[in-house]
């Protein structure tokens, strides 16, 4: 019988990128390994597979026939999703009667209207976008409700319930909630986005760089400074791409600076010294907001770059390229990548062409010029 081929296979330097439909998984595999694995898709009997295998590798038949067996259990095993189900289809949750907040929102010429139910669910949400609030308005284009109920955060937008998250998932409804959020600014469904990625992203208006690393490595920091140096900031934190275009697609969100980075940016940016301060005990940190200098927020740029930025107090300047497994195996853990088979693929194909770089500094000046260079295709 034949198995249903719900792979998709990329070769990257001297290896093999597989893409698993039924969870949406990446896995970098050694050549031989994908190899048995499109076989066995094809229906290929492991005894067969095995013969040849055991004749490219001279090893006994049995330890082949084994060791398929053993890829077949693992990789044809269907596994869930990550994102954890909440078994209850909310038909006895009622929308509150009145909400203690309602801010409006303006992104280029379009307004949200966003109630929230008390000021917990505010502070999930609108400091983020605090620098787009205008005066109340009786004219609005999007209305989303925010409100907690029975321990479960629920976001409903038109009128239209989009889902409902546990207190161990709001990460899960903070990115539904920007993916919300740029699916109407942009006008694009779920579907049209290749994916979402944890980084910050700059441009030189022409083009964009990515910039990712461990939380603390000073990606928001490095992006407060580059954009204090000309370049404009076209993401943080949530970095959209679509698949048409292949293109990184402008986020509005407030720049999110750490506390330790504030006496770097301080002398650049007096307003932080004002700006409130937010304490998120779950995450360990606190953070003030700062505004973005982009203009126009229904930018979108190509993408030709990865740097793994990494601030260490005094280091000298290294700015190399890595490769690109190495790179893939960073990206992933930290991104949303659309489960539709033909936009992995895409994925796939973009990621592929993609340089990627190790950038490590004390010295700000030193990563501003490193940086320039990148844009400017001089490394």
């Amino acid at each position: 019988m034949k198995k249903q081929s719900n792979f998709l296979y990329k070769t990257v330097e001297d290896k093999t990128i597989v893409w698993f439909e039924n969870s949406n998984e990446y896995l970098v595999l050694e050549n031989t390994t994908a190899d048995i694995l499109k076989r066995l898709s094809k229906g290929i009997s492991v005894k067969e597979i095995a013969e040849a295998l055991s004749k490219k590798l001279a090893v006994p038949l049995d330890r082949t026939i084994d060791f398929i067996i053993d890829l077949e259990k693992k990789f044809y095993t269907h596994k869930s999703n990550k994102e954890s189900e909440i078994i209850n289809d909310y038909r006895d949750i009622e929308k509150p009667k009145s909400y203690e907040f309602i801010k409006y929102y303006k992104v280029n010429n379009v307004v949200f209207k966003v109630s929230y139910l008390s000021e917990k669910e505010l502070s999930l949400v609108h400091p983020k976008f605090a620098h787009l609030m205008i005066s109340d308005t009786t004219k609005f284009d999007y209305e989303f409700d925010v409100f907690i109920n029975n321990n479960f955060i629920f976001l409903i937008v038109d009128k239209q319930l989009i889902g409902a998250w546990s207190r161990n998932d709001i990460h899960y409804f903070q990115g539904k909630f920007s993916m919300q959020f740029i699916q109407k600014i942009h006008q694009k469904e779920e579907n049209e986005w290749m994916g979402v990625f944890h980084a910050s992203a700059v441009s030189d208006e022409k083009k964009s760089i990515l910039f990712l690393g461990d939380s603390g490595n000073g990606k928001s920091t490095s992006l407060a400074l580059l954009q204090a140096s000309g370049f404009t900031c076209l993401a943080d934190d949530f970095v959209p791409m679509d698949v048409e275009k292949r293109e990184v697609y402008s986020f509005p969100a407030s720049i999110s600076i750490k506390k330790n980075s504030l006496e770097t940016l301080l002398p650049i940016y007096p307003e932080l010294e004002t700006t409130a301060e937010y304490n998120f005990t779950r995450l360990n940190k606190i953070v003030r907001y700062l505004k973005p200098n982009n203009t126009n927020y229904f930018n979108h740029l190509p993408c030709n770059d990865l740097v793994f930025i990494k601030y260490e107090k005094d280091a000298d300047l290294t700015c190399e390229k890595i490769s690109k497994v190495t790179a893939f195996q960073q990206l992933i853990p930290d991104s949303w990548i659309s489960p539709k088979k033909e936009n992995a693929e895409i994925f796939l194909d973009w990621f592929s062409t993609l340089n990627c770089y190790q950038l490590t500094y004390s010295n700000n000046e030193e990563m501003i010029a490193a940086v320039s260079k990148i844009f400017n295709n001089d490394l």
